[in-house]
């Protein structure tokens, strides 16, 4: 049956092209604008590691002193180097590691042109925590942490830049005037977005070059990212005992039951940090997985999100359209559906009839549509944003296309399949 009906949708659509392609053209048009928003939406709002983010955990500590303190208020997103290195020391956690961004200076050799990157300086455990993965050679350990060793895992793309590809492990880099070992090359890697460090650009970036903490600020390399000093540091704000946050913190867990314990933890040593004067402040700690941190410093753009309830608004208007000349195509038939209904059709077959055509609609709308959302993505991509190049269509985004477009046709086509499986065959039949 569902044969014959997709037959008379034909015959329906070559009796009526002009109406069909209007309704067509109202689909597409609502598909192509949900879907380009939907997907750009899709791709910042993903989980960056799906396979541990209820795992990993950020940690905050309010130790700055009473000046413009308010209760309950969100401490700030950096701890001390002091307490990171303490809560290192201690190891609470399966995984932890401190880090902070950078900017470093790379002299290649070989006369090629020395070039400004991105840096990570990080403890041990970064590479292992974060799922990196290397194409060649290895992490550091705590025992260069501990020895500031002069090492560095590069990118694929720095290792491409400075030594032409393959694997570097042994060679010598230069940064900053100072000579690193390299002893890993990281494979393809782009978590989105990059979670660990929401204070720097969050879309579309990766450091170049990963290096020891302990070694960074042993070198007074260049750091990059947010920091909040409370008192004067004496210009040296990364010293052991710097009034000042500005190191990020992370911890693995194993699960929720860990989580609460952790905190238990937090809080017994920011109330031992008090009772010895370095924290002023009652205990206010704050320790948030993944997704949630990302939820809390809204990540997806507003504008983005905005973007979203718009396009999805007019695609509403769309189906409203649709409806509409669902429904005046259907007036129009009056005296078709009458003489099936006198010929033994039920109302159910009738229903199913056109419940069948604004269906036929919702695919040819679909494959249109999502040429639409093809080029809006284009468009998208053409922009300065950060985000833009991620832009892409995936196979999930692709079948989404299609769904939402049957499913939103055949809500459309509800009103006016009800309205003519209720026409009376023996009043349009007099009318002939």
């Amino acid at each position: 049956m569902f044969g014959y009906y997709l037959q008379l949708a034909l015959r329906s659509f070559r009796n009526s092209r002009m109406l069909t392609g209007l309704m067509v053209l109202a689909i597409a048009l609502g598909i192509g604008a949900s879907m380009t928003t939907l997907t750009v939406f899709h791709v910042l709002s993903g989980d960056p590691i799906p396979d541990k983010s209820d795992r990993l955990f950020y940690v905050q500590l309010d130790a700055a002193d009473m000046h413009g303190f308010v209760a309950g208020e969100e401490p700030d997103r950096n701890i001390t180097r002091m307490d990171a290195e303490t809560l290192l020391r201690e190891a609470r956690g399966t995984r932890q590691a401190m880090m902070s961004g950078g900017f470093v200076a790379v002299q290649p050799d070989g006369g090629r042109t020395p070039f400004f990157t991105d840096a990570r300086y990080t403890s041990a455990d970064f590479f292992a925590m974060f799922d990196a993965p290397l194409a060649h050679g290895r992490a550091w350990g705590a025992e260069d942490d501990a020895a500031r060793a002069r090492v560095a895992v590069i990118s694929g793309e720095t290792n491409r830049k400075v030594f032409g590809g393959g694997d570097s492990t042994g060679r010598t880099l230069r940064i900053n005037g100072q000579d690193f070992q390299v002893i890993g090359v990281l494979d393809a890697w782009m978590p989105t977005p990059r979670f660990w460090d929401l204070s720097l650009q969050s879309f579309n970036t990766l450091e170049s070059i990963f290096v020891p903490l302990s070694t960074a600020i042993e070198l007074k390399l260049s750091r990059m990212g947010s920091m909040n000093c409370w008192a004067d540091s004496g210009g040296d704000f990364d010293a052991l005992n710097a009034p000042c946050s500005w190191v990020q913190y992370w911890v693995e867990l194993p699960g929720a039951a860990d989580a609460a314990a952790y905190r238990d933890y937090l809080l017994s040593y920011s109330e031992q940090q008090r009772a010895a004067g370095r924290f002023e402040r009652p205990a206010n700690v704050r320790l948030r997985d993944v997704p949630s941190l990302l939820d809390h410093h809204q990540v997806v753009p507003s504008d983005v999100r905005l973007q979203l309830w718009l396009a999805l608004g007019f695609l509403l208007v769309c189906l409203v359209n649709t409806v509409g000349l669902l429904l005046a195509k259907s007036l129009r038939r009056a005296s078709e559906i009458g003489v099936r209904r006198a010929l033994g059709a039920s109302r159910r077959e009738i229903f199913t009839q056109f419940i069948v055509e604004a269906g036929a609609i919702g695919v040819a709308g679909g494959i249109c549509g999502l040429g639409l959302a093809l080029l809006g993505l284009w468009a998208v991509r053409q922009n300065p944003s950060s985000y833009a190049k991620l832009a892409q269509l995936d196979t999930t985004m692709l079948l989404t296309t299609f769904a939402l477009s049957i499913f939103a046709s055949l809500l459309a086509g509800m009103l006016p399949a009800w309205r003519a499986m209720q026409v009376t065959p023996a009043i349009q039949l007099k009318s002939q």
